[in-house]
């Protein structure tokens, strides 16, 4: 086996030996030599050369989650979608773990799914990005969800049909057998139901229509509960007492809902672990609440569509907004309404500044600073009783911060720190 990695200072794991060659600082097609199988790692696009080379030898290039799910003999419910996904994986692992069952949950919302091979698991819940589905080929999921298609990763794929059909790979080894569960209110996602063999299963803010779309299981919204509906039954998800809320956060619920009773999972279990269930850290995350102000981390938020959805929640006029950092590709020009209307000061920071300020120029008051920390502090000190300070990027985090963690982890370092220092000074 041999492992590679361009950086030079790569956190490869282990000194070389006789079952593992470690090599830094390289990546060119000469590593394949005495290959049979290369795994990508899932940032590396297809277009790097050692993976093109591999392709005209003649060497299968296979996704970690290819390998991993050959080896997982127990059921395996596969989430993605451009956002909600590691909220959705979560909270089905959750449920999961509450109606008795010994739960694997991973993949890319953190634990790799390769991991899960050789356990003893009941069954197996992953969270599996585009990146990941681009190099499958009999990659399998009992039951798949896809959640919602946005603009992102436009800077990967050709344009978003590219993107919508590399998700779509997450149903292709389907059977009638097995269940696809779909969001009802995005036309994207259900453009794919001629090409589905699975049972499908949807779920939308309005009850589902006879025939095709319903498939006799199908779940939705009524004031705060969700209703699922099996065939002639219909049954009753409370949301009182949930700390989930928005409309995204509905529809995770419901996506949860039929992936769960999809596995068999009993009702009352599902509803307890609800509402348990306390979110994930960097996804409207409220940090501290000071002087009639909530700073809340929305620091996974990476792209356009994240955005529209954690706005909604707010209150018109209500929300200081914290954007930028690496966009992402696609248009963000949709989102200038929205923030006319939600936002009463906008913060921009990063790579993307000037490029996020022509997107949204004239939708609301805007403040410009290059780097992070000041972007927070200028956004601190506009905030009046009744705001709400919302780090909710729509980029990604690269040219300040390791990652989306780091980056929330420092804005409420910097929250802290400054709520603090003004409460010393009364």
């Amino acid at each position: 086996m041999r492992v590679c990695d361009r950086r030079a200072d790569a956190p490869l794991p282990g000194p070389a030996n006789d079952v593992v060659e470690v090599v830094r600082g390289a990546d060119g097609p000469e590593l394949l030599a005495g290959v049979d199988l290369v795994v990508p790692s899932p940032g590396v696009s297809a277009d790097a050369a050692i993976l093109v080379a591999a392709g005209r030898a003649g060497i299968p290039v296979r996704s970690e989650i290819e390998v991993a799910a050959a080896a997982i003999d127990v059921p395996l419910i596969a989430i993605t979608g451009t956002n909600g996904k590691s909220t959705t994986t979560s909270l089905v692992g959750d449920m999961l773990e509450a109606a008795g069952n010994k739960v694997f949950t991973g993949g890319n919302l953190g634990t790799p799914l390769i991991d899960a091979a050789g356990g003893s698991h009941d069954v197996v819940v992953a969270e599996i990005s585009s990146f990941q589905l681009e190099w499958v080929e009999s990659f399998h999921p009992q039951i798949g969800v896809l959640l919602n298609v946005t603009d992102d990763h436009l800077d990967r794929y050709r344009d978003r049909a590219h993107y919508l059909a590399t998700k779509a790979r997450l149903f292709a080894r389907q059977n009638d057998g097995d269940a696809a569960v779909l969001n009802r209110d995005d036309p994207e996602v259900m453009s794919l139901l001629a090409t589905l063999r699975a049972g499908v299963r949807t779920f939308g803010s309005a009850p589902a229509p006879d025939g095709r779309t319903g498939q006799g299981v199908a779940a939705h919204v009524a004031g705060d509960t969700i209703v699922v509906r099996e065939h002639e039954v219909e049954r009753v998800v409370s949301l009182a007492r949930t700390t989930l809320r928005g409309q995204h956060n509905r529809e995770n619920v419901m996506a949860a809902l039929l992936a769960t009773r999809a596995f068999g999972a009993p009702l009352e279990a599902l509803q307890a672990a609800l509402d348990g269930f306390r979110g994930l850290r960097h996804r409207l995350e409220t940090v501290r609440e000071a002087a009639g102000v909530a700073y809340v981390d929305d620091s996974k938020g990476t792209n356009v569509g994240a955005l529209l959805k954690s706005l909604e929640g707010y209150r018109d006029g209500s929300v200081v907004l914290i954007a930028g950092g690496i966009a992402k590709g696609g248009d963000y020009t949709v989102a200038r309404e929205l923030l006319a209307r939600k936002v009463c000061q906008l913060v921009l920071y990063g790579e993307a500044r000037g490029f996020l300020a022509e997107s949204w120029q004239g939708a609301t008051e805007t403040t410009i600073r290059e780097r992070f920390a000041d972007a927070v502090t200028a956004a601190i000190a506009s905030a009046r009783s009744g705001n709400v300070v919302l780090l909710s990027p729509a980029c990604a985090s690269m040219d300040q911060f390791r990652d989306y963690a780091a980056r929330g982890d420092a804005f409420a370092a910097i929250v802290e720190a400054t709520c603090d220092d003004a409460v010393a000074r009364c």
